[in-house]
């Protein structure tokens, strides 16, 4: 097995894209570790479904638009964005460069861009808002301890984090086939410091009738009865992540969640599930034009941020593309993939005809047949 190759410490010339880094990851990680991080659940359906659908959307350019006053400055909720583009949370980055989530900000700091910090974290919360310049979101992963789930609630206040993301879409791991197959565990010494302290979790003994799924693992997870109880116990704005029905939509905005992210977890849980572009139009409708809603799953250009945007989302969020530009450059490196991202973006509003985010939608592309 070919060792992985040390981290660039400079750009070359032929990296100009997200799908570069991509390509070149490969040769900066371990085989198991790309398998983990590349791979999606089951069949990998889903996974490619997230490019498929994107890539089925054309743009309807307006020409000879004057476009000298555009830019990409947006409100999301309390927080001002220098552009539609936020970076989410990803767990343990220190398996693909040793400057884990503490390079990453560097990068943000520098490129003006929202981060959603990881529960999964190899840095502890505080450490990381003391780091991040940019508006800092927290993402939240339920603990069976419900003291200690409001516990990292109170640390995340306390260190100055403006929102709070919940994630509800993966209760339990999806069937990743593919990091089966290359034998991926986490290294010895990789673990989620912010969780250091949890109490031990309960041994339960199931009857031979029971299910280990559903009375075991899935008995002491979230619900909205949850979601509830956690709305009466921060001020902090909540996002829920990981909706893709007009149902649940509907119930977060019922249940005062203070907006939403569509996502099907990076295709990585439930294959077989639609992609969030596919399902954004009419969530959108149903929640009415003012109310925040996010995205992720597949994006890799500035002409899919655009998309999204018309589609009815506020911002995206970028989650694997991450992990490939520190592995192969570091800061360096995300710190280059967010700067191609966000002018990809410019150049495709200028051309577009779409000087500011309000300028773009519907009626700018050609949706989904």
């Amino acid at each position: 097995m070919t060792a992985p190759l040390p981290p660039l410490t400079e750009i070359p010339q032929d990296l100009v894209s997200l799908s570069d880094y991509e390509t070149r990851a490969k040769d900066h990680m371990s085989s198991d570790v790309y398998a983990y991080i590349y791979g999606g659940g089951g069949d990998e359906i889903t996974l490619r479904r997230n490019r498929e659908a994107l890539d089925a959307i054309l743009i309807t350019p307006k020409i000879l638009v004057d476009v000298t006053d555009g830019h990409t400055h947006t409100v999301i909720g309390q927080d001002t964005f220098r552009h539609p583009i936020l970076l989410a949370p990803v767990a343990f980055q220190k398996l693909v460069h040793p400057s884990g989530e503490l390079g990453t900000i560097e990068a943000v700091n520098l490129l003006e861009t929202g981060m959603v910090v990881s529960t999964l974290a190899t840095e502890t919360l505080e450490t990381m808002a003391d780091q991040l310049e940019t508006p800092k979101w927290f993402q939240l992963y339920f603990q069976q301890d419900r003291g200690f789930t409001l516990d990292i609630v109170k640390r995340a206040e306390k260190a100055g984090y403006t929102a709070l993301v919940i994630t509800i879409d993966a209760p339990l791991h999806g069937i990743r086939n593919r990091a089966q197959r290359a034998g991926f565990v986490l290294p010895d010494g990789m673990e989620a410091v912010n969780l250091v302290d949890r109490p031990p979790l309960p041994s339960k003994s199931l009857p031979p009738e029971h299910s280990v799924i559903f009375q075991g693992m899935m008995s002491e997870t979230p619900t909205w009865a949850d979601m509830k109880w956690i709305r009466s116990q921060t001020d902090l704005p909540i996002y829920l992540k990981g909706i893709l029905s007009t149902e649940d939509a509907l119930q977060a905005a019922e249940f005062k969640m203070d907006g939403i992210i569509v996502s099907n977890h990076g295709g990585r849980v439930l294959d077989c599930v639609p992609s969030a572009i596919e399902v954004l139009p009419e969530i959108r409708e149903a929640l009415g034009p003012d109310y925040p809603i996010l995205i992720d799953g597949g994006i890799v250009r500035g002409t899919d941020v655009f998309k999204a945007i018309a589609l009815g989302a506020n911002a995206v969020l970028i989650g694997r593309p991450q992990l490939y530009a520190l592995a192969v450059a570091g800061s360096l490196g995300v710190a280059h993939m967010l700067r191609l991202l966000r002018e990809e973006l410019e150049v495709t509003m200028a051309l577009a005809g779409t000087p500011t985010l309000k300028d773009i939608s519907k009626h700018a592309i050609i949706p989904l047949s």
